[in-house]
């Protein structure tokens, strides 16, 4: 917040968040800024939640964020709601903080119903000039996307443009979101996950147990430490962890089979549910057709973990190594990769499956024809034109090896491709 600190030669002083003094001339420049992004020839003003006129230059002294979003795509709902809750605590608190919403709806009625859910500002939907200015301005490739601006600095390296990624992962100790905030709350980061071990990431002051089953049964975190332990963010509503659980399920118990026949004693892999469901009844349901162990629902834990590990989409896999330290985010694609072989997803590993996969593919055809699809796949790599795709087929995540048409774009896994011969194509 603004605090008056006097007068000197009639022009009066104001400390910024970051606690430097700014002048009468630069609330000025930073009001016409705004002015300037935000206003049009025949309009000064932002429409509040309820259709209420606010003026532009309310926004003086305020950081503001820009929110590029749509109702059409699930991941700006997703975002909305997290975005609303940082929003009111932030205010709640006295913090000088806005966002505008500029839409991508796709008419009147998407926009009104959207921004009824939303307590911030927004520019008005008729306003199509000012929507296309804003997004060329910041060059906005995708939605949902939060440009963060600064009151009294509007240089290029003060304005954040990956507010979402910000808000996900730190919440309302992003604000002020200026440079010497995000370092603070990068060093502060950096030596939590030095200090990471699974107690510390699994417990709290009023728990220190997962729930087996049944549910009733508590099984202390202590008796995981040692284990690989994969943490499967999810949730029963979530149509792509519905695709994803059997073949999780699958590989589980593929990975603790191969445990039990190597007869290591001292190796074991396990996962813990990390629920995002809406209700207890959801989660004891989903959870039930689970065989390993979960997190109450509505625990605490759930929330910092999300942030914790920057989890912004489901379903989500993430590795604890056996000494407490992530080995990696993306348990979810290399099991879709290498399925029961991934394990135990470290570094060393993989790369001895990528050198493998390599072999393989010197193996592969150059093309085929995939009954799914019309046209002729041609094998492709990172270095020949692929990279991480979402296979057709399966519609889960890959990269390195992929089967491609060059006409539409389409991709498959080679796994996932079931050959034809070219006739039978060419008669469909």
């Amino acid at each position: 917040m603004r605090n008056e600190v006097g007068l000197e030669e009639d022009e009066e002083q104001l400390m910024t968040t970051n606690g430097s003094s700014i002048s009468e001339h630069q609330k000025i420049s930073t009001s016409s800024r705004f002015s300037s992004l935000l206003a049009s020839k025949d309009r000064d003003y932002l429409l509040n939640q309820h259709a209420t006129q606010v003026k532009v230059s309310d926004l003086e002294g305020k950081v503001t964020a820009l929110y590029f979003s749509a109702n059409w795509y699930p991941p700006c709902g997703n975002f909305t709601g997290v975005l609303v809750d940082v929003y009111e605590e932030l205010r709640n608190n006295g913090s000088d903080f806005e966002v505008v919403f500029v839409s991508s709806d796709e008419d009147l009625n998407a926009f009104n119903n959207y921004r009824a859910c939303m307590p911030w500002l927004a520019v008005p939907y008729s306003d199509l000039e000012t929507k296309k200015a804003l997004n060329r301005k910041f060059d906005i490739e995708g939605i949902p996307c939060l440009v963060v601006l600064q009151p009294y600095d509007d240089k290029d390296d003060a304005t954040l443009h990956d507010g979402v990624e910000l808000i996900y992962k730190y919440g309302i100790r992003a604000f002020p979101f200026t440079k010497e905030k995000l370092e603070e709350l990068q060093k502060e980061e950096k030596e939590k996950h030095e200090r990471q071990t699974l107690i510390n990431l699994l417990t709290n002051h009023d728990r220190d147990y997962l729930l087996g089953h049944p549910p009733s049964e508590k099984v202390p975190v202590s008796s995981l430490v040692g284990k690989t332990v994969g943490l499967y963010f999810s949730a029963r509503w979530c149509i792509p962890c519905e695709k994803f659980m059997p073949k999780l399920l699958s590989i589980y118990q593929k990975i603790k089979q191969n445990l039990v026949e190597k007869g290591d004693a001292l190796e074991d892999f396990e996962v813990v549910f990390v629920s995002t469901d809406r209700d207890q009844t959801s989660f004891e349901s989903y959870f039930g057709t689970m065989p390993w162990l979960a997190l109450p629902f509505g625990d605490p834990t759930i929330k910092e973990l999300t942030k914790y590990f920057d989890v912004q989409g489901i379903p989500c896999l993430v590795i604890i190594g056996p000494e407490g330290k992530t080995v990696t985010k993306q348990g979810r694609n290399l099991i879709n990769l290498y399925q029961e072989n991934a394990y135990p997803f470290t570094e060393a590993k993989l790369e001895f499956l990528e050198k493998q996969m390599e072999e393989e593919a010197k193996n592969l055809p150059r093309s085929e024809f995939h009954v799914g699809h019309r046209h002729e796949l041609n094998l492709v790599s990172e270095g020949t034109g692929g990279g991480p795709f979402i296979c057709c087929d399966c519609d889960e995540q890959g990269s390195g090896w992929a089967y491609q048409c060059l006409e539409c774009g389409y991709e498959v896994h080679p796994k996932c491709v079931r050959a034809v011969d070219r006739g039978s194509m060419i008669q469909r």
